[in-house]
Formats: structure tokens, sequence, C-alpha cells
């Protein structure tokens, strides 16, 4: 029995609990309290009118789940006298709102806090500005190679609460966690990753040392019986080693002289213990392409490290493709590949994409733009020119990204004028021009270098449409 779960739903029922957001990763949320007996009310800041939040009411109401309702602007004013108060992760904690009713008595927290807390099984959390979705992903399949029963949630997968009376402390939990769900957190997992940091979400962070700080509340919490897996060669996280409570392992993909943790030597992933190097797949191997994605195995195989076998971690580099919208594959059609990359929703996510791309000599027609997060710009413009002349803005970041071009264009020794640009207001425009632009060898990419949220919910919306217009394509 799990008796803090017990503990839980003895303490909730007949409460009146606030759920702050009723997005996708919060419908599952309000669904298990009332069942456990919660009074629930329904904060969002949609209007009465729009269209999604009358299909979301009308699914509860389906569903005979009746709720209380605070929408609209001002959603946040009836924030009084709750017990409970779930907040959505992009919610800062410190909104006056949220801090006025704290100090009246309520509990404030998330789905994602209350989780971890209630969670019998051993939790292995993943964090890090790039990565940590093909991170997560990777180690819940190399876990499921070795026989577990895995539970995969956070960012990646679906909300877990709801499903907790099925986490036996036998299985295993993987979480990917950002920085909005970890800068109220006050619990770290029994195995924390950060991949690495830089600055990023500076549109929602008030400047970069918090952003750090969220982040390092992954491992803050942990007891001697922790695990720290740190990319040693980000200069973020290797000045996180000295606050690491557990045990540190470190990984290099450049470094062979690491003195111990997961190292590259002659072209193999290997883990070095007390001077031995124990072979665990060998770089050519894996089948995702890309530098980047070796860091994610180094980072994947430290992690698990212990729990697996080296011929796990071998099994899926052979076979895993890649997670959905990360150069994914979508269509060939006269000569041309169409990769979706949807998930870049930073600079430094596009360049790594490109990179892999320049690796295996691609030339490429890229379609970017997005919604700027105030990150840092420097090197993008220099990435593109190296793997691509024809370059399609569509996004609120184009200005951002033209700037980048136009000033680092030459350091790939490509003339500025010798680039073909085009803006469009549409990835329907996009998707049409690329091909009209695109000949036979080359590939098409769409790598946004920014979030969604200048046009759509989420950056899968934004890469299933990119996918659906190069379906339709004749």
């Amino acid at each position: 029995m799990n008796r803090k779960l017990e503990q839980f739903k003895k303490m909730i029922l007949g409460k009146r609990v606030a759920v702050l957001g009723v997005g996708i990763s919060n419908r599952p949320l309000i669904r298990y309290i009332h069942a456990l007996g919660a009074r629930v009310t329904a904060f969002d800041m949609l209007t009465e009118d729009d269209p999604v939040l009358s299909r979301t009411r009308a699914d509860f109401a389906a569903e005979g789940i009746e709720l209380d309702w605070s929408v609209g602007p001002d959603y946040l004013d009836r924030l009084k006298g709750f017990d409970l108060v779930f907040r959505t992760p992009k919610m800062r904690p410190d909104v006056p709102e949220l801090i006025a009713e704290r100090e009246r008595g309520a509990i404030i927290t998330s789905e994602m806090e209350v989780f971890m807390a209630l969670c019998p099984a051993r939790i292995f959390a993943i964090t890090g500005s790039d990565g940590k979705t093909t991170t997560t992903t990777l180690i819940s399949l190399i876990l499921k190679e070795a026989g577990y029963t895995v539970h995969l949630g956070g960012n990646i997968g679906t909300p877990l609460l709801d499903r907790i009376d099925q986490v036996l402390p036998t299985d295993m939990v993987v979480l990917e966690l950002s920085s909005f769900q970890l800068s109220s957190m006050r619990q770290s997992p029994d195995v924390a990753v950060v991949t690495n940091v830089t600055p990023n979400h500076l549109d929602v962070h008030k400047d970069y040392q918090e952003y750090i700080d969220a982040k390092k509340n992954i491992y803050l919490y942990q007891s001697f019986m922790g695990r720290l897996v740190l990319n040693s060669e980000n200069y973020v996280t290797r000045s996180m080693i000295p606050e690491s409570r557990g045990e540190t392992v470190l990984f290099a993909r450049k470094n062979p002289g690491l003195a111990a943790g997961v190292v590259v030597v002659d072209g193999t992933i290997c883990i070095r213990s007390e001077g031995i190097d124990r072979p665990v797949v060998a770089t050519k191997d894996i089948v995702i392409p890309g530098k980047h994605n070796i860091e994610n195995y180094l980072a994947a195989t430290a992690a698990t490290w212990g729990y697996v076998q080296p011929e796990h971690v071998a099994a899926v580099a052979t076979r895993f493709g890649g997670v959905e919208h990360r150069l994914e594959l979508v269509r060939e059609l006269s000569g041309v590949r169409y990769y979706n990359s949807s998930i870049d929703t930073s600079p430094t996510r596009t360049k790594a994409a490109l990179q892999a791309l320049l690796d295996r000599k691609e030339r490429v027609v890229l379609i970017t733009g997005g919604k700027d997060k105030k990150c840092d710009y420097s090197g993008l413009g220099e990435a593109i020119a190296k793997v691509s002349g024809k370059i399609i803005l569509c996004g609120d970041n184009s200005d951002l990204i033209l700037r980048s071009l136009m000033l680092e264009a030459p350091m790939a020794k490509v003339d500025p004028k010798s680039l073909v640009i085009q803006p469009v207001d549409s990835y329907e425009e996009a998707v049409v021009l690329a091909r009209s632009l695109a000949e036979p060898g080359e590939i098409v990419v769409l790598s946004p270098a920014g979030t969604s949220f200048d046009k759509f919910r989420h950056f899968e919306e934004r890469g299933n449409l990119f996918k659906n217009l190069v379906n339709g394509l004749d």
C-alpha cells in the first residue's frame, strides 16, 4: 500500500481546490481530484466565448464532472479562500494573487510536485536547455529494454498523477522537467540529469541566474543516496559539481581524459571506473545523426549505469530513429526529402540540428522563425550559411535571424548577397515556396529557432501542421 497516496486521498476529500489553467496537462488532474471528492474550481484566462474553452467545458459536463469556473482576463480575481492551488507550470510562482493566497493559508503546488511527493517508484528526471527530450526518451527506452515497467511523463508523455495508483515500487518513472516545473520544486528525483545549460526562456525568467537556479532544484533536494549526472563540458553544469549531495557521474564527448564517468574513446562510448573503460556502443552504430545525440547517449548511459547492462544501451542505439518533431523525416517527393524539427525552439537547438545536417553534407532549404525567448542568436547565422543558401523566414523572430545571418554569413565564407532569403506570413506559403526552391538531392527542413507561441499553442501543433502540408503536396 502507498501510505502517502492514501493520506493524500483523505486530505483532499471535501477540500476547496483551485486548478489554474485547463490545458492538456491539467485536465487529467481535474478529473482525478474531482473523483477523489475535491471541490474544484477551474481557472483560465480564455474568455467565455472562446471555442476551445467551450469544448473543454462541454467535455467535462458530458463526463458528469461539475466544476466552478473563473475565466477571462481577470480570472485570478476569484483566487481566494482555497485550501490547495495547482498552478500551471508556466505561471510564475511569484504572481501576486498566488502570494496573497499562500499568505491566507493555501498550499500552492503543481501536478508534478504532488506526483513526485507521492510516487512509490524510483524517479529519473532530466532537465537542460537542449537535449532533454531525446535524453528522456533514451532513458525510458533503455530501462524498458532491460525489462522494467516504465512510466514516462512531465514535459513528455502524459500527466502522471491520475495514474499514480498504477505505479508500483518496482517500476521506474522517467520525467522531463522544464525550468517552469522546477522553479518551485522542493523535492528532487533519485537520479537527476542536467544535459547542459545555456540562456533560454528569458522572456519568462527575470534573468539568466533565475533560470539557472530553477534548473538546480532538480538536484538540490537529493539525499546522499541520489545520483546527479552532469555534462562536464558545459560551464554551468560543471559549476554544479560542488553542490552535489550524492553520487556525481560526469559525461564528456570531447574529453577522453575524464578521470571517471562516461566518455568517448576511439569512437566508442565507454563507462570509465577505477581506471577501466567498459565499452557500451560504437558511436557509428547510433542511428540518430548528430554529435549532440552522442551527448544524449552519454547522459542516458550515465543515468542508467548500474540499472542496466551495456547491451541494453547498444540495442536501443541501433534501433531508435529519433523523437517526433526532431529532424523527423516526413516524406520524399521528387527527389527532395522533407524534415520536421519543430522541437527546435531556440537558436541553440537549431544550430545543433544544422550541425548534424552539415556533418551529413546535406544541402538545405531552411524554413525558420518563431517566437523569441530573449535568447542569444550569435552563431546562428553562420550555422545557417554553412548548410543553406535558401532561407524562408516565418515567425516573430525573423528579423533577429536575418540580422544574425547578414552579420555572420561571411564567417562561413558566404556572401550574404548570394543567399535567397524570402519572408512569408504562413506555413502554407512556406511549404509551397520551399517546394519551388528545392532541387532534387536537397532537403527541406523546418527548424524554427523559436517557440511556437506566435502562431500555435505548442510546438507539436506547429510540427503537425507542417507535416500535413508536406503530405498534402502533389
